[in-house]
Formats: C-alpha cells, sequence, structure tokens
C-alpha cells in the first residue's frame, strides 16, 4: 500500500459548494452522470452519480490499467476459444492467433473487443475469475464504494455493476498512466499479429469526440442494451482538464452530446490555482536511532487545484500532517512516505498529497541522533 498511496498525487477531493444556480447548470438526459477533475477528483457536477448500473465496455479502463501494470507490453497475448466466442467481437480472430500485450490492449480500449478482455485476464490471472478479483482489489484500493466486477469486458452478467462516480474514479486514476493516455487519445491506428504474421488490422476509435470537441482526449465508449448508452470522456484547455461520466443513456448519439454540454459547464467555470507548491512544501524530521538527525520530506511535484467561479483563491491553505520525530528502525528509504500535505479551503481539506523522504537514511547512530532522543519527548 505505500508505494501504492506514494504514486497518486492526490488521495482525497473533497467537492466544495458552488455557487452557481441549478438553472446554470448543463441539461443532461443520461440517468446518471458526474463531472470532475482530472487532477484532484474534484466533483463539478453530478446526477444520480451514485446509482449502481450496469458499466458496460467502460469497464475496460479498469482491465486495460491492470493490464498496463502487470503484463509486459511486448508479451505475447493468445486468443483462447472462449475469447475467441464473446459475443460482439468487432475483429476476426480464430483461436490460437495472438498479439502483443499492448496491441491488444489498443484493440480493447480504441474498438472495445470483448474477446481481446477476455485474452488479457486469461494471460495476466490464468482466468477471468481471478482477474475479476484483481479488477475487484483495485477498484477497492481507488476509493470505489458501489461496484463489483465479474467479467474484464463488461458485458451484462450478474453482480457486475458500478456508478458515475466509481467510473469516474477509476478514470482519474487510469489518465496518470502515460500509456494509458497515450491509447485512448488515438483516433485511427493498426495493429499486427503475432501469430499469423500476415494478419493486421485497422482500428478507428469509437469515440466521437476525438477530432470533433476542442480539447478531447479519452477515454472510453460503452453500449449494451441493459446499460444504454455509456461514456467516460476527457478533455482538456490549457491547464484544466475534465472527466465526464455518462451512464444510461437513452441513445447512441446523446451520450457525446451530454458529455460536451458538462464540457461546456466545467470549461466556463472551472480555473486551476496554485494549490501545494513542491517548493514551499518541504518539512524536516528528527530522526532516532540513524546516522544522520534529520531527514527532508516534500511533495514530488507541485499541485494545482480546481476552483468554481466565485470561490476566493485566498481561502486555500496548507497544513502538514506529519510527526516531528521518526525512528530509523531498518533505514529509511528514499520516497518513502512519511505523512501528508493538507490543502484546505476555508479550513476543511480539499486534497491530500503524500510528503515523502527526500533522501535515505541508514539505521546506526550519530551524536545528532543521540541527541533527538534525548529530547524527543519535548517534541512530540
Amino acid at each position: 500500500m505505500k508505494k501504492f498511496f506514494a504514486a497518486i498525487i492526490f488521495l482525497t477531493a473533497v467537492a466544495m459548494s458552488s455557487t452557481a444556480c441549478a438553472a446554470d447548470e448543463p441539461k443532461v438526459l443520461a440517468d446518471s452522470a458526474i463531472l470532475v477533475e482530472a487532477t484532484t477528483g474534484r466533483i463539478i457536477y453530478e446526477k444520480n452519480s451514485d446509482a449502481e448500473r450496469e458499466p458496460a465496455s467502460m469497464t475496460k479502463m479498469l482491465t486495460c490499467v491492470i493490464a498496463l501494470e502487470e503484463a509486459n507490453p511486448l508479451a505475447e497475448v493468445t486468443m483462447s476459444r472462449a475469447a475467441v466466442f464473446a459475443e460482439d467481437n468487432t475483429l476476426d480472430w480464430s483461436a490460437g492467433d495472438s498479439v502483443s500485450a499492448r496491441d491488444m490492449i489498443t484493440a480493447v480500449m480504441l474498438v472495445s473487443e470483448n474477446g481481446g478482455a477476455i485474452a488479457l485476464a486469461e494471460t495476466i490471472a490464468g482466468n477471468v475469475p481471478e482477474f475479476a478479483a484483481m479488477m475487484n482489489d483495485k477498484a477497492k484500493q481507488l476509493g470505489c464504494r458501489h461496484s463489483h466486477f465479474a467479467n474484464p469486458n463488461g458485458l451484462p452478467e450478474p453482480g457486475h455493476y458500478s456508478t458515475a462516480a466509481d467510473m469516474a474514479r477509476i478514470a482519474v486514476y487510469c489518465m496518470k498512466n502515460e500509456v494509458f493516455r497515450e491509447i485512448v487519445g488515438t483516433r485511427r491506428t493498426s495493429i499486427h499479429w503475432l501469430r499469423p504474421k500476415e494478419k493486421w488490422a485497422e482500428l478507428n476509435n469509437t469515440n466521437e469526440l476525438l477530432g470533433k470537441y476542442k480539447g478531447a482526449n479519452g477515454i472510453k465508449t460503452g453500449w449494451t442494451r441493459a446499460a444504454g448508452g455509456c461514456l467516460t470522456a476527457s478533455a482538456k484547455r490549457g491547464e484544466l482538464e475534465l472527466i465526464a461520466v455518462i451512464m444510461h443513456s437513452p441513445d447512441h448519439d446523446t451520450r457525446f452530446d451530454d458529455a460536451s454540454s458538462m464540457f461546456n459547464y466545467g470549461f466556463e467555470r472551472v480555473r486551476m490555482v496554485n494549490g501545494i507548491s513542491k517548493a514551499r512544501a518541504e518539512r524536516t524530521v528528527f530522526i532516532r536511532g540513524g546516522k544522520r538527525a534529520t531527514v527532508r520530506a516534500g511533495v514530488t511535484e507541485d499541485l494545482k487545484f480546481p476552483l468554481m467561479a466565485g470561490e476566493d483563491p485566498n481561502l486555500l491553505k496548507v497544513t502538514y500532517d506529519l510527526p516531528k520525530v521518526i525512528d530509523a528502525d531498518g533505514g529509511i528509504d528514499a520516497g518513502a512516505v512519511l505523512g501528508e500535505a493538507v490543502l484546505r479551503y476555508d479550513g476543511k481539506p480539499v486534497a491530500r498529497v503524500p510528503l515523502v523522504a527526500r533522501e535515505s537514511v541508514e539505521e546506526g547512530f550519530s551524536f545528532g541522533s543521540l541527541i533527538v532522543r534525548i529530547v524527543a519527548p519535548f517534541l512530540t
């Protein structure tokens, strides 16, 4: 958990009250929707965002980010009979066909290959149930509260459900992976088989916002009769990137209209301001039992924060949840999480960033750490 904790920029984003009136809100026809800022996850707009619904192929976001983390991109992914005969496959597969993991992930994200998602699951976990367990573990780590995944492709199955809010949490995490971001922003590409070598396929992204909506750069469409139209979309203009999730839209086109309306609302009302500065957030922690008496702790990068129209940047303050003294038992590795920098708006916490050790400190003796041991009761 420490590695995961340190790997993400933010841990919590608490939505603050908006000054916009209901009449100004976007007209969204889908049953459930949410709009969040992509760095912090701050909620900009929501409609029934915690309603449990079928996520359809938006499920594949989670499948593919796990594949990117667990599989070598050059690894061979082979289509089993179960994968070949999955419902609604787009590409011309035969049992035994294989492509690289990177190409399979590309096919799954761009043209929503259902069998390809099964092949990834089988390659990584051995079978679909074991991979579904990995999906649920990852979803729990990401803070998903109302989701359960039974398969890697989102085809209807009992016990397979999510919410717009949870899909947004997954999307925020996925878009921090640069390879994932590159894949979902691709409008057209081709993939080439490893076996048989003469086969290849051209892929056209099903996300119709790419190239049509200014700044659109992802992410994943979804559709089944039960789920209706689904879409997780992202768009970036300047420093501001937004993620919109649409669930149970009445038809194919409305989901794109809903997302566009939500993006327009967000880009008109949200601006990014300085939140936590890498240069100003550095702190010193005293060490007991180390070859040094202190270690520097800081954030790995600056954090910008989204403010809505009417909100005052002067009400943003940073506090530090960090012990004054730590023990060097076993040594302290550079990058180890020591605490948190907490961004507050009008006193309320709105974002948390890990404070990590700037350098390694070995366990051992130093005169300075001896002094720390003596005075530690007066420092804590």
